[in-house]
């Protein structure tokens, strides 16, 4: 079976600055992934090279088996008009740390304006399934509360609702709990566990470390932009090989993690 995304060599430069030097990795149907390792290593860059948010300096980056963001000619690249990268993003949901509501909209106004604008869906059917959507991360309450009257877990899981609301096959979440205050984190992951036990195919920039143990199919471990280490969590968190795995591991696991 094809896998859902497959990073082939993928490098990534800001300026003289190389982010990404040559990352391979692949994730399969119904997977979650957990990209884990210090601030600056290039996780977050990796997500966003994976819905073209940045372009790639050299590699191939497929989604669905559909090379994201170029077409290739006779082993050239070619990029993608922005209308044809809207077009592949549709199918990719993006879950920030900052949660990117319309202040000015409702909960129920934020899930359904992409699906009517983009996908152009009724706003009668959009409502239905925002609805939907609001009880599914416990905010069923919450679809006439403008953002300013939301809590940031509360913000969050509005957010994931909108990202939903596009029928994604992919989810991508860059740190969705690093801007909340602990008490509000449990109940941002527990919607990612459901979504997870639901067979959603997501790749997770995390620091949360139990949630990768826990629910991760895959972790890797990147430093330095390259993947120093990948495999099942029992492998890379409970019995890391690399030393640099080990270190980082140490600095963030408690001693009773």
């Amino acid at each position: 079976m094809t896998p859902v995304v497959q990073a082939q060599g993928i490098h990534k430069r800001f300026g003289r600055l190389e982010v990404l030097k040559g990352i391979d990795f692949e994730v399969g149907q119904g997977e979650v992934a957990c990209l884990i390792g210090p601030s600056g290593s290039g996780k977050s860059t990796l997500l966003r090279c994976i819905n073209h948010l940045e372009k790639i300096n050299a590699g191939r980056l497929y989604v669905n088996g559909q090379l994201v963001g170029y077409r290739e000619r006779g082993g050239k690249l070619y990029e993608l008009r922005d209308k044809e990268v809207a077009e592949q993003r549709r199918d990719i949901g993006m879950v920030f740390q900052r949660f990117n509501l319309f202040p000015h909209m409702t909960a129920l106004e934020n899930i359904i304006e992409a699906p009517v604008q983009v996908r152009g869906e009724s706003k009668a059917q959009a409502r239905e399934r925002g609805r939907e959507l609001l009880d599914r991360v416990g905010l069923g309450d919450k679809e006439s509360a403008y953002p300013a009257q939301l809590s940031g877990g509360q913000q969050q899981r509005v957010a994931i609702a909108r990202a939903l609301a596009m029928r994604p096959k992919l989810m991508l979440f860059d740190e969705p709990t690093s801007a909340l205050d602990p008490e509000l984190v449990g109940d941002v992951l527990g919607v990612m566990r459901q979504l997870a036990a639901d067979g959603m195919t997501m790749i997770v920039v995390t620091h949360e470390m139990q949630f990768a143990r826990e629910v991760a199919d895959k972790v890797v471990f990147m430093d330095d932009g390259v993947v120093v280490e990948q495999g099942v969590p029992e492998q890379v968190i409970a019995n890391p090989q690399h030393e640099r795995t080990r270190g980082f591991l140490s600095r963030v696991l408690s001693p009773n993690a």
